[in-house]
């Protein structure tokens, strides 16, 4: 497979740039991979798709402020994009400026915080903040949100709670799981009273989700890694569900290659650990059944992963019919409830 398999024209209108009004009050495409059936829906519409005995899983990774804006302490902006925090005052960072960033240097934010590049590890600069005990904290104060590029706007003061999951808990992702930003309390409430188990686990996304795959021949591409820990009681009700023949409902991609990296084995198991897992149509799938998710860029890890769940000829029609029908598309836009292929 090449790269210009996973190719599709989005006019930009379509992009979203606003969330809905409302959590819960997008509108849902449901796509039948093993039939090829569409139907639009909304986004509510979910508790009635899910059966009793169901276990839905979501990512609680909590959103972090990544992105600081300051200067090199001899003159000239700088933006820096925190990746993960390491510890001991340490991160990784993508590092923006108009000339070359040099090791040794200081970086200062808010005439008050500085940071000194240690060196370089792949494709990120290692920064150390001197004297900082607690970095989230420190991002929490001097930080913004890390809205992604197709956003074209400054991000404000709505985002900070709307480009976060009303159950995000662990610290660490420099991007949303998308597909979690629809529900709201009620909703997830709504789902409980059906009888649908709710789990969670964690895997922090990180900015390499946006990054473009450059290989022309996919096999040669390498992932970004990610961090993740999936906890014994979600492998419980994962288990629990489909001894009762209930189905696993991954909430988001990053919620799927989760379960997917702790099934590697065989069955599924508690742990963490970092995942390079890379999802390309002829991948067979363990744990998932079914996936919530939005609309994904083109030339994307993440369509590259819907195709393979749902099938590249299903997922192709159903973009075309979500253009068509001027869904919207991206972080704050529409979502796809898909049914795996036969496999």
């Amino acid at each position: 497979m090449n790269l210009g398999d996973f190719d599709y024209k989005l006019p930009q209108e379509l992009i979203a740039q606003f969330p809905a009004g409302e959590r819960g009050g997008s509108r849902l495409l449901h796509l039948d991979g093993k039939t090829g059936a569409l139907a639009d829906r909304q986004f509510r519409d979910i508790v009635d798709l899910a059966a009793p005995n169901d276990v839905m899983v979501f990512n609680d990774t909590r959103v972090i402020k990544a992105r600081l804006i300051g200067r090199k302490k001899t003159g000239g902006r700088v933006e820096v994009m925190v990746e993960r925090v390491l510890g001991g005052g340490d991160v990784l960072a993508q590092i923006g400026a108009n000339h070359p960033t040099r090791v040794g240097s200081t970086l200062v934010f808010s005439d008050a915080v500085e940071a000194t590049v240690l060196g370089r590890e792949r494709e990120f600069f290692r920064l150390h903040f001197g004297g900082c005990e607690d970095m989230f904290a420190l991002l929490e104060r001097h930080g913004g949100i890390p809205l992604p590029m197709y956003i074209t706007r400054t991000a404000g003061a709505a985002d900070a709670e709307r480009y976060q999951t009303v159950y995000a808990r662990e610290r660490g992702a420099v991007a949303a799981p998308t597909a979690g930003l629809h529900f709201d309390a009620a909703l997830l409430q709504a789902l409980r009273e059906r009888g649908i188990a709710l789990a969670y686990l964690t895997l922090h996304v990180g900015a390499g989700t946006f990054q473009p795959v450059r290989a022309q021949d996919l096999a040669r591409h390498e992932m970004h890694a990610e961090w993740y820990h999936v906890p014994q009681a979600t492998v419980d009700a994962v288990n629990g569900a489909r001894a009762k023949g209930g189905r696993v409902l991954a909430v988001g991609t990053t919620t799927l290659r989760a379960l997917e990296s702790a099934a590697a084995g065989g069955d599924l198991e508690a742990g963490h650990g970092e995942t390079r897992l890379f999802i390309l149509p002829g991948y067979r799938f363990r744990v998932v059944e079914r996936l919530l998710t939005n609309f994904h860029l083109p030339r994307s890890t993440l369509l590259m992963l819907v195709s393979a769940f749902g099938g590249m000829d299903n997922i192709r029609r159903a973009y075309r019919h979500a253009i068509e029908q001027r869904y919207r598309f991206y972080s704050y836009g529409d979502a796809m409830l898909i049914e795996r292929t036969g496999q």
